[in-house]
This record gives C-alpha cells, structure tokens and sequence, in this order.
C-alpha cells in the first residue's frame, strides 16, 4: 500500500516527466555539420522558430551520414543544407523509406570549377591593375596566357591551384588537364590543404598576381574576392563518365525534415518551404564572418539585420515577423 509520503514522491515523478516531455516535444533539433554554411542556416532558421514561433532549439554536431541517421529515426527534426551529390544513394533511401521530406533547395545550384580574378579580364582601375588576359573566358584559352601563371618551381609551365590530394576534386582535376589537353602548359600544383589553397590564392589576389584555382560556391573565399568561373564544356553526363572532360554537375542542396515535424507542424514546414537563398547572400554571411573573426550565430545575426526583406518572406503570419524583428533589435541593440 501506497503511503501518502509515496504518493507525494510519485506525484512529483509524474510532474517532473510530464515537464520534461513536454520541454523534449518543443525543442526543434538541427543538422549542425561540419562546415560554415550549414551553421549559419541553422542558426538563421533557429533565431526565427525560438523567438517567433517560441520553441526551443538545439544543434546536433555530426558527419553527414550520421546526421542523416538521425533526421530519419527523429532525432534531428531539420536539416538544412543537405548536398545531394555527395550522399546521394543515402539520401534517396531515406526518401524512399518516408521518413525523410525534402522541401526543395535552400540556394540555387552551388558551382564548382576553375576560377581565376577578375581583375585578369576586366582589370582594376582602382588597384591601378590592368587588364592582362583580356579575352580569357574559357579552359580552352589558358594555353595562349600560360605564362601569365608561371609556376617557380617549373618555369616552363604556369601553375594551377588544385584541390588537396584527399579531395574528389583532386582526381577529377588531373583527369580535366588531359581531357583538355593542358598537360604541355601548365602543372596541377598540391596545396595540401584547404587552408592552403585559400592562402595561396588570397595571397595572390592582395598582390593583384595572376593565379588560377579550382574552388566552389558558397564560400566566404568567394564573398571576399571578385573572381570568374572559366568556361567549360555543358556538362554531359557520359563525358563525365569518360574521362570529366565537361563542367562539374551543378550540386543540389536541399533542405530535409524528418516525417513527423512535417505533419505535426505545418506552420514551421510552411517556414522552411519558403525559406530561399542566394549564393551572394550566402558568400556575403561567410566574409562577415571570416573578416570579423566571428562566429556562425554572429553571421547569422548579420544576415537576419542585413536581408530583412528576406527572411520576412519566408514568414506568413504577420505577428511572427514582428516578433523575430523585435528580439533580433533587442539582441543588437538597436
């Protein structure tokens, strides 16, 4: 038999997992990968849902499948930058399995390529730099400006900035030079590392020199320096299976939630739905942040004061807006 001391004891159990159940059905959590651009998004959608929509959230670190894992058994709720190409068979699974939805891109279709500065082309009248490869568009033009990008440890050659040895990127490269016939002018450098690359071409373009990188979009890299994407042939996808003598297929980034979030919130689906980007938006977020030495929540903070027009797209309730712009003036200052 049950003592009243007991039933105070059960009484408060009972309490306290009703309240902690009810603190776990509100908190929204988030794919926090590894990489900047998906933080700052978190982070973005996370100011909006805590104090618009007054739930709590969280950020769940992890690699890419993992976090997948969990967007399917439900324990992440949201996951906002999902590249398609990279986990592709995964990705369909979950999809396939019902639950995973995917609610369409959060930016248009992210490039890869060969980039050089723009100042090559176009010049710098303020930097006092001329014009020196006036008429170089395209892959097939490097040849005729090789020595433009000599390289000083193979004089007879100009230097292309390639992905590290581990990257994907790396091999398809190679296979690009000899697809392109490139072999004779130019020699495939290692940078070693990300970090590398950045600095070799960041280095580079403080000193108005001539360079030629591979690198891709979003990154802060892009919202710091104006550089061009050569040309490259349309990508085909039995030429890209033959020897990557094409462009780069144009990666998909998709925003993922899990089955239940989606049928028990319909107003945070219809948020994320509307929730779109551009790369310039993106590569803008990433430089504050790089220039500033700040953090994904401080580049998110910059993006909600700076594309207010934006975000308050994604919203359709009227005194959501309000909210989310009142906390964000309160968390500035303002």
């Amino acid at each position: 038999m049950l003592t009243r001391s007991s039933y105070l004891v059960l009484a408060l159990v009972l309490t306290l997992f009703v309240l902690t159940g009810s603190v776990q059905a509100n908190t929204i959590v988030f794919a926090d990968g590894s990489w900047d651009s998906i933080q700052v998004h978190s982070r973005i959608a996370g100011f909006i849902l805590e104090h618009g929509y007054g739930y709590d959230v969280d950020y769940m670190f992890g690699d890419t499948i993992p976090l997948l894992v969990g967007l399917q058994r439900g324990d992440v709720d949201i996951y906002l930058e999902v590249w398609v190409e990279n986990i592709e068979d995964a990705y369909l699974e979950a999809l396939e399995s019902g639950e995973v939805i995917d609610l369409g891109t959060i930016f248009p279709d992210s490039p890869q390529g060969w980039y050089i500065p723009t100042y090559l082309v176009e010049g710098d009248e303020e930097r006092g730099i001329e014009a020196k490869a006036p008429d170089l568009e395209s892959v097939f033009d490097l040849p005729q400006y090789w020595e433009l990008f000599k390289d000083p440890e193979v004089p007879d050659k100009g230097r292309f900035l390639n992905a590290p040895s581990g990257w994907v990127a790396h091999s398809i490269n190679l296979d690009k030079f000899e697809a392109y016939g490139l072999d004779d002018y130019f020699n495939p450098f290692d940078t070693g590392s990300d970090a590398a690359l950045v600095a070799a071409m960041e280095s580079a373009y403080r000193r108005g020199e001539p360079f030629v990188a591979y690198y891709w979009e979003p990154t802060w890299v892009m919202g710091m320096l104006d550089l061009t994407l050569l040309e490259e042939p349309e990508f085909d996808p039995e030429v890209w299976r033959k020897n990557h003598g094409c462009a780069y297929p144009a990666s998909r980034v998709q925003i993922a939630v899990n089955k239940d979030l989606a049928a028990n919130s319909p107003r945070i689906l219809t948020f994320l739905t509307n929730y779109k980007t551009t790369l310039e938006q993106n590569n803008e977020a990433l430089a504050y942040m790089q220039e500033t030495d700040g953090s994904t929540g401080d580049a998110a903070l910059w993006f909600l004061d700076n594309y207010r027009d934006v975000w308050r797209g994604w919203i359709i309730e009227t005194e959501i807006r309000e909210k989310v712009e009142e906390a964000l003036d309160a968390k500035l200052g303002n």
